[in-house]
């Protein structure tokens, strides 16, 4: 969701577009959302992508309008090293996602498998995406 709002250009602007047009299910669950507003609000990300505060809540509005909410019946913690992926991980397992995308793969690959997730670049989405039509 960061790098989506930083750049015009890449794979997880042209991810995000493409959930947010339904071309593919989203998932979200409610810690999820609260972190990407945090997170996405940072001045650093605010300065970068030239958004507001409004403006980042009308994104996450429509993202919520969108996606498929997930509610998190069980929780793994600690499982990953950062404590925020671990709501990326919950919302996927819960929601049973076929992947979770993100560039942070390294930490992921390992506990995915036991889930039975993939974890894919906002690249490798996109060109499967793009695959399918």
């Amino acid at each position: 969701m960061v790098a989506a709002i930083r750049s015009d250009a890449g794979a997880s602007r042209r991810l995000l577009v493409a959930g947010l047009e339904a071309r593919f299910t989203m998932l979200i669950s409610v810690p999820l959302l609260i972190e990407y507003q945090a997170v996405m609000s940072r001045p650093e990300h605010l300065a970068a992508s030239r958004l507001s505060v409004a403006d980042i809540e009308a994104l996450l509005d429509a993202l919520a309008a969108v996606a498929e909410p997930v509610v998190l019946d069980f929780l793994w913690r600690p499982t990953l090293p950062d404590p925020d992926d671990d709501m990326v991980l919950e919302t996927g397992v819960n929601g049973r996602a076929d992947a979770i995308v993100m560039f942070n793969r390294r930490h992921f690959v390992r506990v995915t498998k036991q889930f039975g997730l993939g974890v894919l670049s906002p690249a490798d989405a996109i060109e499967g995406l793009e695959r399918k039509r």
